[in-house]
Formats: structure tokens, sequence, C-alpha cells
């Protein structure tokens, strides 16, 4: 289109040139004779001029051009280290998840070595002593004073057997329960203060160790329809948070969890320890990815995102922090009692 208006202007600029000549042959007055001549001239230029800026709007077209090929490369680029470092984070997360795991089992195994050892020793003593037992009776030695000794013993040692099988057994299956909840997102009904106490008994080795004593206030018949997985894994981290950094300087420290249910079957879940505290700066940047104050000493920085994603993601809710230096960290969480039907996301 721009050379056929090119085409046409050229033809007025000759039109222009000739009516120029007639004019002088046929003896016009100057003054209209250089009128023509000035409109000619004039019209000349600005020919010139479009052409220049048709050429200058050609360049900016094609420089406009290698700027935009240039920019959906780079933003392709973009996405694909976008994706890889989701990939990336993703599979953090999941070693994350795996190393919490682990923690939980080589603890339960530490915490059940002490009931079965007790009820092993206890069995072990009973044999013996039912050996002895019998070797008097089939030598026809054995007296009333034996055979009572042997039912105190027997007594005893049955008491031992059944009380710390009783107790391994009950270890046995809150691990079971929480390392399902933990690796799974099965939706269930639970009962929240039975199984907030399962979660801490599996963390006993680490409290025991921190001398950290643990408060849990919450009503008996408060029942969840949820995602009891995801409860556990935000209060793993909560404990481990306080016992590797809260309480790190000092031991002794104490955990308090309080829960209750709010209008409009809302739960809120206040988790306060009386810790060492954290820093604005730390406060602020807490759900940061990556943002560990262990950097090099085994943290990865991902705890406490992978809490806000499982608060604000599996759970629907919300979450908010409270701390200063040396006055504690106090986490309050706000969640639906009966978890949303779409299903268990974000707890990536």
């Amino acid at each position: 289109m721009a050379f056929n208006l090119f085409d046409n202007e050229e033809k007025v600029l000759e039109g222009g040139l000739q009516l120029s000549l007639r004019l002088e042959a046929e003896g016009a007055p100057s003054d209209l004779r250089e009128g023509v001549v000035t409109l000619v001239d004039a019209y000349r230029k600005s020919m010139r001029e479009q052409r220049r800026l048709v050429r200058v709007s050609d360049r900016q077209q094609e420089q406009l051009s290698a700027v935009n090929q240039e920019l959906h490369r780079r933003r392709e680029e973009a996405e694909q280290a976008l994706q890889r470092l989701k990939e990336a984070q993703e599979s953090l997360i999941q070693a994350e998840k795996l190393a919490s795991l682990g923690a939980l089992v080589a603890g339960v195994a530490h915490e059940i070595n002490t009931p079965v050892g007790i009820a092993l020793s206890s069995a072990s003593h009973l044999a013996d002593t039912t050996v002895d037992v019998r070797r008097l009776f089939e030598e026809g030695r054995i007296k009333k004073s034996d055979f009572q000794d042997y039912i105190t013993t027997a007594s005893e040692a049955t008491a031992l057997i059944l009380s710390n099988c009783d107790r391994a057994a009950q270890l046995i299956h809150g691990f079971k329960q929480v390392a399902v909840d933990q690796t799974t997102s099965e939706r269930r009904r639970f009962g929240l203060k039975s199984y907030m106490q399962e979660v801490l008994r599996s963390l006993t080795p680490k409290l025991r160790q921190g001398q950290v004593e643990v408060e849990v206030d919450c009503p008996d018949d408060l029942e969840l329809d949820g995602y009891p997985g995801a409860l556990s894994q935000v209060l793993t981290n909560f404990v481990m948070n306080s016992v590797i950094h809260g309480f790190e300087a000092h031991r002794g420290g104490k955990i308090v969890i309080q829960a209750r249910k709010l209008d409009g079957d809302m739960i809120e879940l206040r988790y306060h320890d009386n810790g060492a505290g954290m820093s604005p700066d730390i406060r602020n940047r807490i759900f940061d990815p990556f943002f560990t104050t262990k950097r090099g000493s085994g943290g990865n920085g991902l705890g406490m995102h992978i809490v806000f994603n499982i608060v604000t993601g599996s759970l629907k809710g919300q979450i908010a922090v409270e701390s200063e230096l040396g006055k504690g960290t106090c986490f309050t969480l706000l969640f639906p009692r009966i978890a949303p039907k779409e299903g268990i996301e974000g707890t990536a």
C-alpha cells in the first residue's frame, strides 16, 4: 500500500511540474508561477520526508520483530528454568518428607527397645524360674515356699510382660498410623487430641533428649474430618523446629499446644514454645522457600515452607506467627473442621 501511495504522489508531483511549465509558456503572472513552483518544491520535500519515515519505520519494525523473537526465546528459557526449579524443589520436599519419616522410624525403634527389652528379660527370668521349679518337682524336693515364690515371680513377670508388650503394641500402632498418614493423602475422621498425642508419642525420643515438656489443651470430643497426615507433618515440623532452633541453647523448654472449635465450624490451633524466639528479619522470612538459619548444618530451608503449603493447601486454612527474641514463638492455625471435598492439595 505504501508503494501505491508513493506512485500516486509521483503522479501528483509530475502534474505540478507540468502545470508550472504550462503557466510559464502561457505567460502567466510571475507571482502565480512562483507560488506553483514553491508548492511543488514543498510537495517534493514532503515526499522525501515521507520516504525517509517509511524507511525508519521499516527498520524499527524489523528491530521490534527481532526484540519480540528474543523475548519469546527468553520467556521459553525462563519457563523451562522454572519447571526445572519446581521439579528440583519437589524432589527436595520429598527428600524432606522421607528424612522426617526416617527420623520417626529411628525414634520409634529406639522407644520400642525399652518395653521389648523389659518383656524379654521378664520372660527369660520366668523361663529360668520355671526350669528350677520343674526340676525341684521332678526330684520330689519342691516345698510349699518354693511354689509360693514361683507364683509370686510368675505373677510379677507376667504383669511386666503384658504391660510392656501392650506399651510396645501402642507404640507400633501409633507409628503405623502416623507413618501411613505422612506418606499418603488418605482422608478420615479422627479425634484431634488423641491424634496429636500419637504424633507427640512418636517424637518422644527427641523431646526426652532435650528435656522438653509438652502440654496439650484440647477437648477430648473434638473430632476432625480431613487429612491427619497433613496435621502430622505440621506438628512434626513445629516440634523439630522448637527442639533444633528454639531450645538449642538450653534444655528444659516447654511446648503448649491449644486447640478449640470456633464459630463457623472452624478450628483454631495454637502452638507455643518458650524458646529463643526469632528476630523480626527471620520472622518475616520464616515461610520463604529455602530460607534457613542452619545452612551448612543439614538444613535445606523447606520445613516451614512445607508447613505453609500444607496449611493453605491441604487444610484450606491460614497460618500466622508471633515471635520475639527471648520470648518464644507462637504459631496460630485457623482451618475448617471438615476439610473441603475437592481433596488434598498443596502438600508439596
